[in-house]
């Protein structure tokens, strides 16, 4: 019996985190084969040819999608996805998936699901339904799920949304987020173990610290990373962990800052990719997470850590308690940060259930990839709410 291919594309150090634990049981299956496709960031020596992370894990790379130009402004980026549209034409030629499983909203992974639509390829799209309105992953979000024939979301709210948009319900799971579902099966480093590797020392007000910038303001990520800055000058004994920015707009002058901010202190620690490992074995120890990425939404639920949420960047995202928003500017975030290290808040935190489950995910999902019928998937038609 020919097994069933499914290709994974992944763009980010962030995507790969999330896809690990899925990759690696879509090896260990008889039925399935799996391809993997990198692009983007994983290629780009700037952010660490995060690749290598990929087959040191032990996965071949079936193909590789070269994009990234040195360079971050509107106009490059819109070259890059011309590019990356280019590379996925001669990847998916070669390859002919069964199905392109795709995970979030980056404009690469926008080129690789438009790719496989031409070739009459079905994609499977995780974490879809969600919404974050200070950032243009929102738009390409929802493109990809009109992209899409099988849709895996992380909570019942976004599995409605994507129906909302004209899925049939019957293609839409609730099985929760990825992320939570790698917490619960990495093996995580203890405190001493990581401390050591990381070559740095927590204490009860270490922080995590990540921005990513805000796609659809202009000329506002420096400025609004410049407040954050401040801010963490102007509260005491804090150690900080800065993991930086990603490759869209104005990312690399958030990474410029971060180095330039760093300089001679020793109570800063910079990483421009802590690896999926360190960086949750990280989210135990800190008091609180800072900025404005996902993962403090997603992930830091899941150990009881506050999360300072900087600006509209996650604007619409489900949020459980432990999350405290806050405006861009440099009072606002002290207040917010005070917030969270407070005794009172960090009590509150005991009880703190995530909302984006409890694990579980990729063994539903792979179920779905082996057993649906996908011949019946191609035709789309839309559905239209009762």
């Amino acid at each position: 019996m020919n097994k069933r291919k499914i290709c994974i594309v992944t763009g980010t150090r962030a995507e790969y985190g999330l896809l690990q634990w899925l990759m690696h049981d879509i090896s260990c299956e008889e039925d399935l084969q799996l391809q993997i496709i990198v692009t983007g960031m994983h290629l780009s020596p700037e952010f660490g040819l995060t690749y290598k992370l990929i087959e040191n894990d032990g996965f071949k790379i079936d193909k590789k999608v070269e994009m990234i130009l040195s360079s971050d402004t509107p106009n490059s980026i819109v070259k890059s996805v011309g590019l990356a549209q280019i590379g996925f034409a001669d990847a998916l030629e070669d390859l002919m998936p069964d199905v392109l499983l795709i995970l979030g909203d980056r404009y690469e992974i926008f080129a690789a699901a438009s790719a496989a639509m031409i070739y009459r390829i079905p994609v499977a799209h995780i974490h879809g339904g969600e919404k974050t309105e200070g950032a243009m992953d929102e738009a390409f979000r929802h493109c990809l799920t009109k992209m899409s024939h099988l849709h895996f979301t992380a909570t019942e709210e976004y599995r409605k949304r994507v129906i909302q948009l004209g899925e049939q319900p019957e293609s839409v799971y609730n099985f929760g987020g990825l992320g939570v579902d790698t917490i619960s099966r990495l093996d995580l480093l203890s405190k001493d173990d990581l401390q050591r590797k990381m070559n740095f020392t927590f204490n009860d007000r270490t922080v995590l610290v990540t921005f990513h910038p805000v796609t659809l303001e202009t000329r506002t990520s420096a400025e609004q990373f410049k407040e954050l800055l401040k801010a963490l000058d102007s509260i005491d004994c804090l150690k900080i962990i800065f993991t930086k920015a990603n490759s869209d707009t104005d990312g690399r002058i958030i990474n410029q800052l971060i180095d330039e901010y760093s300089k001679g202190k020793d109570h800063v620690i910079t990483f421009t990719s802590m690896g999926q490992l360190n960086y949750l074995s990280a989210l135990q120890y800190v008091r609180v997470v800072v900025g404005n990425s996902s993962s403090g939404l997603l992930e830091a639920p899941t150990f009881k850590v506050g999360t300072v949420n900087i600006g509209e960047r996650q604007k619409g995202r489900i949020k459980s308690d432990s999350i405290i928003d806050c405006i861009p500017e440099k009072d606002s975030i002290i207040k917010s940060i005070n917030q969270c290290l407070s005794d009172e808040f960090q009590d509150s935190l005991k009880d703190l259930i995530n909302p984006y489950g409890d694990g579980g995910a990729s063994a539903q999902i792979i179920n779905v990839l082996k057993n649906v019928d996908l011949s019946m998937k191609i035709k789309k038609v839309f559905y239209d709410l009762p």
